[in-house]
């Protein structure tokens, strides 16, 4: 943090700081689950797609929208929601965000058609921009040490992915027991103990931490179409085709938003987004590695679950199962990464983490004709990765902004996320249609089908391995020259 922003704290704020993640255990557990809802959300409700296909008469393209509604409105109001917090206040923003959430969850009750359940998953997309920023972000207000901000960041980071990973496992486990609507209004109740955490254990905003300046309208909505439709220019492409019109008009749309919106930007006596906080090669730098993380993860995962239930023929449950090596890989890279950034730095230990993942992917190439066991070395592997890089690089981008940006900042982090998540299910998607079609064999496969598939996966690994490996060295060497070039 800068030193003016730092010594703008009310002096008693600053001394009444808890010393300890114990002495904060309200605070990290609300920040936890409010991570936690908002990233398990559409996993967890993935494999009730089925069951609500049948419930509602709805086909894939319904399907489709009932996942997708979320990412686009979650995705696209991201900035929008950080700029809230940083002008309104981010404590408050979180708590609107938490009890819309948690509200807007409970409307699933009363949808009987699927453009309802589209709504309600959009609606909630909408509360879920507003929570993100705040999450991380406000880790900074609870602690002054560096030591337990990191720790903090990386116990709400691994609580969040073992949610991703664990999800699908209770999900189906819950909808062979209860009606498929109570997948979203479990939320309800978690908003509550999350709301309840945050009033109780995070300090209220102090008006000196806040932005100042006027609201930029036309920044905000070309933002939105901006990030909204590039993502589902993504989504388009696996489903429509790359060169499909449809998919090229969504995208020429979305890049003229871009560029709508940098002059704006640029022009705009008070931007939502500063362009020059950009200029900050800390920023960029741990943006850049945030994507190639999720481009890894993301892309994994998607196979796997392919892997594990059609090449190897795994029943659901068991393809669940399978990615617990993830959550080992998560909990025992904390004293790793934290060993790591005692010796390294955090910027070494974010390239460390980021050179894992190559391997990481390297071993899952071997592993599609070795065998579970070497994929399972390579989900571990991958879990110790992502911790290293998304804990560093987290708390090295917040940290190199003032502290009245710190929600914008915890959103280009969130968005950098989305991004790599868009761009990994679009290569092995993509990859996969364009070997074995659009649509996958049903039934048990042949051999035949399966080396086919195998072959698919290797591909799309490889391309994978290939765009990590792009992503690492610019993120890398624009992160390593931060020391000389930011301002602090």
């Amino acid at each position: 943090m800068t030193t003016a922003a730092a010594s703008s704290t009310p002096t008693t704020a600053r001394t009444a700081k808890p010393a300890t993640l114990r002495a904060a255990a309200p605070a990290i557990l609300a920040l936890c689950l409010t991570m936690l809802v908002e990233m398990v959300d559409n996993s967890v409700l993935s494999v009730a797609l089925p069951t609500i296909g049948r419930d509602l008469a709805v086909g894939p393209t319904g399907l489709q929208w009932i996942v997708g509604a979320y990412s686009l409105t979650f995705g696209g109001l991201l900035m929008v929601g950080g700029t809230l917090g940083d002008k309104l206040g981010r404590r408050r923003m979180l708590l609107a965000g938490i009890a819309g959430f948690g509200l807007a969850s409970t409307l699933v009750l009363l949808a009987t058609e699927p453009w309802q359940l589209i709504a309600v998953r959009a609606l909630c997309g909408v509360f879920a921009a507003l929570i993100a920023p705040g999450t991380m972000s406000l880790v900074f207000r609870l602690f002054d040490d560096e030591e337990l901000r990191r720790r903090a960041i990386g116990l709400i980071v691994s609580v969040a992915m073992v949610g991703v990973m664990v999800g699908p496992v209770l999900g189906g486990i819950a909808v062979t027991h209860l009606p498929w609507q109570a997948l979203l209004v479990v939320n309800a109740p978690v908003a509550a103990v999350a709301f309840w955490g945050v009033a109780r254990g995070i300090p209220v905003d102090d008006p000196a931490e806040r932005r100042t300046g006027g609201a930029d309208v036309p920044g905000a909505v070309l933002s939105v179409a901006m990030l909204g439709l590039g993502l589902f220019a993504f989504t388009l492409g696996v489903d429509e085709g790359w060169t499909s019109p449809v998919t090229l008009a969504t995208a020429v749309a979305a890049v003229a938003a871009g560029v709508g919106f940098v002059m704006r930007e640029r022009a705009a006596a008070d931007p939502m987004l500063d362009l020059r906080l950009l200029g900050r090669r800390t920023v960029r730098g741990s943006a850049i590695l945030q994507t190639g993380v999720m481009v890894a993860m993301v892309g994994v995962m998607f196979a796997a679950t392919q892997l594990f239930q059609f090449a190897w023929g795994w029943s659901p449950l068991q393809a669940g199962l399978g990615t617990l090596p993830m959550v080992a890989g998560m909990f025992v890279s904390g004293p790793l990464t934290d060993a790591l950034v005692a010796r390294l730095g955090h910027r070494a230990t974010a390239l460390v983490g980021s050179t894992s993942l190559l391997v990481s992917l390297a071993v899952e190439y071997v592993a599609l004709g070795a065998g579970y066991p070497v994929f399972a070395a390579g989900m571990l592997l991958l879990a110790v990765a992502m911790r290293m890089v998304m804990t560093t690089s987290a708390v090295a981008l917040i940290e190199a902004l003032p502290e009245d940006h710190t929600g914008i900042g915890s959103a280009l982090n969130d968005t950098a996320q989305e991004i790599g998540n868009v761009f990994g299910v679009a290569v092995v998607g993509t990859v996969t249609a364009a070997v074995m079609g659009t649509s996958l064999p049903t039934g048990r496969w042949s051999a035949a089908v399966v080396e086919e598939f195998l072959h698919s996966q290797r591909i799309g690994f490889a391309i994978l391995a290939g765009l990590v490996a792009l992503i690492t060295v610019v993120g890398g060497r624009t992160l390593t020259g931060s020391r000389s070039t930011d301002e602090h």
